[in-house]
């Protein structure tokens, strides 16, 4: 490289060099003598050679292409499997600390229109002569009706909510219904969540709604994070939420086995993937997943032995998770099956039905009501005949379809629906809108489409209230008491 930049340099510097040599030895010596000088042979006054330069090619390949900094986009499959749950992933365990978001990226921006449907709190008697359904507004650009603006302290507290929610009065309505012998019911439709992309979406709908003393339904499968700051939130609010987890490792015991030494087994197994940071006398736990249906009289007597596992250790559990429509109505009144009736009416706060809620339709919530949505009532018919107390019932997964939803208002006219049906019954504790995360380790149309209800849930639940009979009254088990929204 050195010669090279060396011979590059013009011829013209060297003859100068030469003459002024030459004019030097003159002055000084009698001989005149012709010299010359090779640039082997320069003396060391020449200045040192430059350092050569760094050439483009070699700049450009110290640093990454400007699109290696970041990872390319993730490909979503076109088509996601609809029979599976999403398998837990394989990276480190997330963060659970406790975070005290106030407000987060979920909340609509500033403009959305957010639906609040009036729902009434009387409870029907008798089928009415006519079918009237709660309506909304035709476009979500209509002009609310006036309403007095929120205190100081309640606008701090709707942080970034687009739209102010009046916050129902739930003290005076509870002081009404039970001078009318009823009982207040809050809304009992929350979310089934996976792995989220981003927790802003949920937190600050659980720490509003733990705020006011509202409580919320929330499954979480795979993913103890969710649960467990709803946890906490409970633990120091003393709001009564609802808060289910299941693991997906192992979603059906073995049919192969007798039933007692298959429930000890897979109680073990399901026992040692409890997520630790879970308190099990706080957190219902669900261990199965929709189950072979004509195995029930096997199931049943799982499910009793189960159940009485349970209690022992000091867990929640809820047991089957049945698909939406199942079992046939016949399957509850075998004997171990009434046993377990009987058991969980015995335990209603530590033992448990979880159900499978779904329409398959997705503009269409009530179709074949109650025969999907709605089927808990079978169950409470079989334990009425039997003079079986009503057993508590978790709807772990409810909804439209596996992977769509209908638009606003349309959901949320559903959702009002299914407030007031479950709301008339205490036993019920809620049910879980399938779904808001991953599905198949993948975020879907779906998640997008649940995420956009979240504000509107909310609303629901603070400008809402519902009601039931006290005990021993009880509401009729009548289908017609609850027209579906559009039947």
């Amino acid at each position: 490289m050195n010669n090279k930049i060396i011979n590059s340099r013009p011829p013209h510097f060297l003859t100068r060099l030469i003459a002024a040599m030459l004019l030097l030895i003159a002055g000084l010596s009698l001989a005149a003598c012709l010299s010359t000088t090779t640039p082997s042979e320069a003396p060391a006054t020449l200045l040192p050679t430059p350092p050569a330069e760094v050439e483009p090619e070699t700049l450009a390949a110290a640093y990454p292409p400007p699109d290696a900094a970041y990872p390319g986009p993730v490909e979503t499959p076109a088509d996601i499997a609809s029979a599976a749950y999403p398998a837990a992933p394989s990276a480190s365990p997330p963060d659970i600390s406790p975070a005290a978001t106030t407000s987060g990226e979920s909340a609509a921006t500033i403009g959305d229109a957010v639906y609040a449907p009036w729902v009434g709190i009387g409870q029907p008697t008798a089928a009415p002569a006519t079918t009237t359904t709660t309506t909304v507004p035709p476009t979500a650009t209509a002009t609310p009706a006036a309403t007095a603006p929120p205190t100081a302290t309640e606008a701090t507290a709707l942080g970034a909510l687009p739209t102010p929610i009046s916050v129902v009065d739930f003290a005076a309505i509870r002081a009404d219904l039970s001078a009318q012998g009823k009982q207040l019911a809050y809304n009992k439709i929350g979310f089934h969540v996976t792995f989220l992309e981003d927790r802003d979406e949920l937190d600050p709908y659980m720490q509003r709604l733990d705020s006011e003393g509202v409580p919320f339904f929330l499954k979480s499968v795979d993913n103890a994070e969710p649960v467990y700051r709803a946890q906490e939130l409970m633990k120091r609010s003393g709001v009564p939420h609802i808060l289910v987890y299941r693991s997906t490792q192992y979603d059906v015991p073995d049919y192969s086995m007798d039933p007692i030494a298959a429930a000890e087994a897979y109680w073990e197994l399901e026992k040692a993937i409890w997520p630790p940071e879970l308190d099990p006398g706080l957190i219902w736990f669900e261990t199965m997943n929709e189950l072979d249906k004509t195995r029930s009289e096997w199931l049943a007597q799982f499910s009793l032995r189960t159940a009485q596992l349970a209690l022992r250790d000091g867990y929640k559990w809820a047991a089957f998770g049945w698909a939406s429509g199942e079992p046939e109505p016949d399957d509850w009144t075998s004997p171990a099956m009434l046993d377990l009736l009987k058991l969980i009416a015995e335990n209603p706060d530590r033992l448990a039905i979880a159900l499978h809620e779904y329409s398959y339709v997705a503009d269409d919530i009530g179709h074949q009501f109650p025969y999907k949505v709605g089927r808990f009532m079978e169950l409470f018919r079989v334990a009425d005949e039997h003079g079986i107390p009503r057993p508590t019932v978790l709807i772990t997964e409810w909804g439209w379809t596996y992977d769509h939803i209908p638009p606003e208002p349309l959901a949320m006219e559903h959702v009002a629906w299914a407030a007031r049906l479950y709301g008339a019954y205490p036993q019920v504790l809620g049910a879980a809108i399938w779904n808001l995360g991953k599905i198949d380790g993948a975020l879907t149309p779906l998640n997008e489409e649940v995420q956009g209800l979240v504000d509107n849930m909310l609303a629901i639940s603070l400008d809402s209230a519902f009601s039931a009979p006290i005990p021993p009254e009880q509401t009729a088990l009548d289908p017609g008491l609850f027209p579906p929204p559009g039947h």
